[in-house]
Parts: C-alpha cells; sequence; structure tokens
C-alpha cells in the first residue's frame, strides 16, 4: 500500500470507523475527469458474484451494481480535466477518492 492510499485509509478510518473499498475510472482516457467510488458494504456482506468489474459481464455488473445501492453506502467522487491539467493524474486521482469518501 503506498503512502497515499495508506493516508486515505486512515482518513476515512478516522472520520468513521469503518473500512472502505474505493477505486477510481478514468485515468487511461485522453480527455475528460477521473471519477472515484467509495462503497462501504454490510458487516459479513457475502455477494458470491462480486469480482473485479473488468472480469464481469455488463449484465452482471447492472444486477451487482443494483445490489450494492441497495445494501451499501456509495460516494462518488470527480476530479475535472482542469484539475487533471493543474495537479497530474495520480493526483487529481486521490482528490476524487477524497471526494467519493466525503460523499459517503
Amino acid at each position: 500500500m503506498d503512502q497515499k492510499t495508506a493516508e486515505l485509509k486512515t482518513l476515512f478510518n478516522e472520520r468513521f470507523g469503518i473500512d472502505c473499498g474505493i477505486d477510481e475510472a478514468g485515468r487511461g482516457s485522453w480527455a475528460g475527469p477521473v471519477v472515484a467510488a467509495a462503497v462501504v458494504l454490510p458487516k459479513n456482506f457475502y455477494l458470491e458474484s462480486l469480482d473485479d468489474s473488468k472480469k464481469l459481464s455488463k449484465k452482471n455488473r447492472e444486477i451487482i451494481f443494483n445490489q450494492l445501492k441497495v445494501t451499501s453506502k456509495i460516494g462518488v467522487g470527480y476530479a475535472s480535466s482542469n484539475e487533471i491539467d493543474k495537479y497530474n493524474i495520480l493526483q487529481a486521482t486521490f482528490l476524487a477518492m477524497k471526494r467519493a469518501i466525503n460523499a459517503l
């Protein structure tokens, strides 16, 4: 775990006292924002089909997302293309992640 990831985890744990999963999308695109989502699953949550979204079909991703929306806490954060240009893609990603945590 790199230092920024550890800082984000500490920030979330200090604020809420629970663990949270967080990931981004959009870092490889040529234009547009970077988006991050933070998810807190209920204790003892288990969903057999939950896996890396890149390994799932579009239909299964939609099914899982609909299940997560009703069972979990989800926060989304964005960093604009202007923020990417200003801070660089890595720092903008961390900014989007912090915003996702704050959205929870």
